[in-house]
């Protein structure tokens, strides 16, 4: 742990100035459900992103849901195990040393005895993931949520979650415990996991995007009330899931 993470500390003292910055610099409205003084731009990013969605993902995840279940998961597998030493720093960063232990000995257990992660006996061993990303550590940090953005490409966020995602791209420890050539199949392999999930998740999916009455207002709703509920901003009463899925699926949400 020490070889692959050796400037938790400093990290957080270089980002944390700046991420209570960036991401606290819009108040909502005190006991206002959510905060989208953005909407007229965030409609229309929203309505880019179902355009993209529309011409490329839907129709994607359709032929992925018909993969054989044999190549869908390795794939899945690989792009989440490449996820897992960002968590690590993340939880460490957040004093979640639990957490992190756990993710480390998925790292370590998937990558040699699960081939490069195309296999998850951690999980068989009830090692399973510990999901978190550096908009989790600023929640921890206090970083208020600050207002609602829909980011091209990445769907649905808020200025504390896309302050962590630049941050999560500019700490990611991958490329110090992986080999480059692996390193370099991160992206393609989230891209691809991406398009598995819009298959899995489709009816959900499209249930939000296609037929509710205002796409936008439902994605927002959705987004920001699991969010919350996931990093225990809200209480259980305030958590509403319309569609009785587990969560809102967002399917740009890994293409960090």
């Amino acid at each position: 742990m020490r070889m692959m993470f050796p400037h938790v500390r400093p990290v957080r003292a270089m980002l944390a100035p700046l991420a209570l910055l960036l991401a606290g610099c819009s108040a909502g409205v005190p006991g206002a459900e959510f905060n989208d003084p953005y909407e007229v731009m965030n409609r229309q990013i929203h309505q880019f992103n179902k355009d993209v969605d529309t011409a490329f993902l839907r129709g994607a995840g359709d032929g992925a849901a018909g993969l054989p279940r044999e190549i869908r998961e390795p794939v899945s597998n690989f792009a989440g195990n490449l996820g897992l030493p960002g968590m690590v720093l993340n939880g460490l960063l957040q004093g979640d040393i639990g957490g992190a232990a756990t993710n480390t000995m998925r790292f370590l257990i998937n990558s040699s005895v699960g081939v490069l992660g195309l296999f998850d006996p951690a999980g068989g061993i009830g090692l399973h993931e510990e999901d978190t990303d550096f908009g989790e550590t600023l929640a921890v940090w206090g970083v208020p949520e600050g207002a609602y953005l829909e980011l091209p490409f990445l769907g649905p966020s808020t200025e504390r979650d896309a302050v962590g995602r630049v941050v999560d791209i500019l700490i990611n420890p991958l490329d110090r415990v992986v080999p480059p050539e692996i390193a370099r199949l991160a992206l393609p392999a989230q891209l691809a996991d991406q398009v598995i999930d819009r298959g899995t998740f489709g009816d959900t999916l499209d249930s939000i995007l296609y037929e509710s009455a205002d796409s936008y207002a439902q994605a927002r709703l959705m987004y920001l009330q699991n969010r919350r509920f996931g990093l225990g901003d809200a209480g259980g009463d305030a958590y509403v899931d319309p569609y009785a899925a587990d969560a809102y699926i967002n399917p740009y949400e890994d293409l960090q």
